[in-house]
């Protein structure tokens, strides 16, 4: 069979890891450095020919398109001003000046503009469950373009042409930074970093919280791809989960007595009642809350990419389906036996019998197998835009 899209995505981002050894760097702290087997192997997700075309169009704006460059005094970031127009444009004359005077160009978000990353980035969330993104460092040559820094979310550098040395600190100076406590410009890396060059096709995992920087070599530019992988920290999700609990739950939504905190007892008490809620937070239909609500909230917060274009071709009742990879979808099931199915903004309650005809799918089935009395239902589906050819 051939690869899915999430195997060849895992297969550019990880090189040489199975799914379990890229599940155990994830959960890691370390660095990582993948050397890449076929130097040309990211160009299918971008060239340099991809970002001369974006700018030539009037989709390129700021802040979405960006330079930087650490030899500024103050902060590393260029002002817009210097190479965009009033209304956010970018002048490209100007641009390409601070280009050449040693600015890096960045474009963020460019997995919304440039539909290879699109997909790319979509296999990844279907492997990991929450959102990827994908951001596009262009530097020139011996220019650096952030000073030292760390990142609130893990990222993976990919290298699609050019060669960048990179330099990284072991150890974390804030532990496991998240959004919220982003980076400030207050902390200094400490000890010896370990110096290591990308070249084109390589892959290197930063978690979160490592310090880095990275640099061009003189007479050598570099394109990269960062790649944001925005996990979720514990305080993020279980705030989602005390908003959603406090809907049905009388307990949570009882008076805090403040008026009894001066008493002797008063802040045990208080410990008490607060570990009480605490404990009824964490039983399994919490759980099974929490799990449909993150992967509710994946869903909503990606543009969708259904399987069809605006003409949708005949039904081949022998040709087989799946559910497509581009829509993120989940089966939430009920205690009382009720399933639906969720998707990028919308859902469908399933019977019994389309509960099983959505599972046959997920493995690729073709509609005149599964009978008769699935079409219609499947019909629907692909007018949605979950289903592709398997």
């Amino acid at each position: 069979m051939p690869p899915t899209p999430t195997e060849e995505a895992l297969a550019l981002a990880f090189p040489g890891l199975a799914p379990e050894e890229v599940l155990a760097l994830r959960e890691g702290r370390a660095f990582r450095l993948l050397r890449g087997a076929d130097p040309t192997q990211l160009r299918a997700l971008l060239s340099l020919s991809d970002l001369e075309a974006y700018l030539r169009t009037d989709g390129a704006r700021t802040p979405r398109v960006a330079m930087a460059d650490d030899s500024r005094p103050g902060s590393a970031a260029v002002p817009p001003e210097e190479y965009a127009l009033p209304d956010g444009r970018v002048d490209l004359p100007r641009l390409f000046e601070r280009f050449d005077a040693g600015a890096s160009l960045v474009l963020s978000q460019f997995h919304e503009s440039h539909p290879p990353l699109a997909r790319f980035c979509r296999a990844l969330e279907k492997f990991f469950l929450h959102a990827v993104q994908a951001n596009i460092y262009l530097t020139p040559p011996a220019a650096q373009g952030f000073r030292t820094h760390y990142d609130t979310h893990d990222v993976l550098v990919l290298q699609v042409s050019g060669r960048k040395r990179w330099r990284i600190w072991p150890g974390e100076p804030l532990p496991r930074p998240t959004r919220r406590t982003p980076w400030q410009n207050n902390l200094s890396a400490s000890g010896e970093p370990i110096r290591l060059t990308l070249t084109p096709g390589d892959a290197l995992y930063i978690p979160r919280g490592l310090m880095h920087d990275a640099a061009t070599e003189p007479g050598e530019h570099s394109l990269h791809i960062t790649v944001g992988l925005l996990e979720p920290c514990w305080a993020e999700v279980l705030r989602r989960l005390l908003e959603a609990e406090e809907l049905t739950s009388p307990a949570l939504r009882e008076s805090v007595p403040t008026w009894r905190l001066a008493e002797p007892d008063g802040v045990a008490a208080l410990g008490a009642m607060m570990a009480e809620r605490l404990a009824n937070l964490a039983g399994p239909a919490q759980a099974e809350r929490l799990s449909l609500l993150l992967l509710d909230q994946l869903a909503q917060d990606r543009q969708p990419l259904p399987a069809r274009g605006l003409f949708l071709p005949p039904l081949d009742p022998a040709r087989p389906l799946r559910l497509a990879d581009g829509m993120h979808h989940h089966v939430a099931e009920g205690a009382d036996g009720s399933a639906v199915l969720h998707w990028t903004c919308g859902h469908i309650p399933l019977s019994a019998e389309e509960r099983g005809w959505v599972a046959a799918l997920a493995e690729g089935a073709a509609p005149a197998a599964l009978g008769e009395a699935a079409l219609p239902f499947i019909e629907r589906l692909r007018r949605i835009g979950l289903l592709e050819e398997a």
